[in-house]
């Protein structure tokens, strides 16, 4: 049963502690610990079988039953003024509830599984909206290439929606440690000449998803086996990275092999 605490101050070391990991984007990689906030993500990892190792939530949710039962889950919980819970998150919209949950480490690379490889992204919000795309089309592993924003920042985890609990994430990887993967590696180029939808696409395979910027960089690109270009004959320079992804993880899905 959960230990009930009732936190009134700025000044407790535990709530101080929880703003850190709220606030600074690599403060889990220190504490072993991510925040989460909000009723769906915070409902997402317990339907995935996660246990909170301490629930904030505020007072007048506290009252209500099916927020009450997602706290209780939690080895502590902590019931807070909502704005305490406030400043725990840089929402507009303020959430009700929060978790702190274990971080699982910075993932051990798997081979053989489909992937995405996010070669030096900076955007939280693109590299969230990856992992819910890698989850929605069937890729097991996202692996982050050193220079990547970090994958468990409260804003990716947000932006994420619930994919992380499905998937099996590498952070802080080497170039040279994809060759471990013993899938094809792919990627998208401009200056490509073979259009996506006209090639071979194997199964299971890893698309490279390059810097916001400055695309996939050279050393990476030459460990593909095909670089392949997006058709855009509405005549946009490029894509949106986490838009790029999703048109390359859904045709990979399209045409992937069905069992039996």
């Amino acid at each position: 049963m959960a230990a009930v605490k009732s936190i009134t101050s700025r000044a407790n070391p535990q709530w101080m502690r929880l703003r850190k990991l709220a606030r600074a984007s690599a403060a889990y990689r220190k504490q072993g610990e991510v925040w989460i906030d909000g009723e769906h993500l915070c409902a997402a990892y317990v339907q995935r079988g996660g246990l909170p190792l301490c629930a904030v939530i505020d007072e007048a949710a506290w009252e209500l039953p099916q927020l009450r039962a997602l706290a209780g889950g939690a080895e502590t919980v902590l019931v807070v003024a909502a704005s305490m819970l406030a400043a725990l998150s840089t929402l507009e919209s303020p959430p009700r509830i929060g978790f702190a949950i274990r971080w699982p480490g910075p993932g051990q690379l798997l081979a053989g599984r489909p992937s995405v490889v996010l070669d030096r992204l900076q955007d939280a919000g693109n590299v969230g909206s990856i992992l819910r795309s890698a989850a929605a089309f069937g890729f097991e592993q996202v692996i982050a290439l050193e220079g990547t924003a970090a994958l468990w920042s409260p804003k990716v985890m947000r932006a994420g929606m619930g994919a992380h609990f499905g998937l099996n994430l590498v952070e802080g990887v080497e170039a040279d440690a994809l060759a471990e993967l013993g899938v094809a590696l792919l990627a998208t180029s401009p200056h490509a000449s073979v259009p996506i939808d006209r090639a071979e696409l194997p199964w299971p395979c890893a698309w490279v998803i390059g810097h916001e910027g400055q695309g996939v960089a050279a050393d990476a690109l030459a460990r593909c086996a095909q670089s392949l270009v997006i058709p855009q004959p509405g005549g946009e320079e490029s894509l949106n990275a986490a838009a790029a992804a999703a048109v390359c993880l859904y045709e990979s899905m399209r045409r992937r092999p069905q069992p039996g």
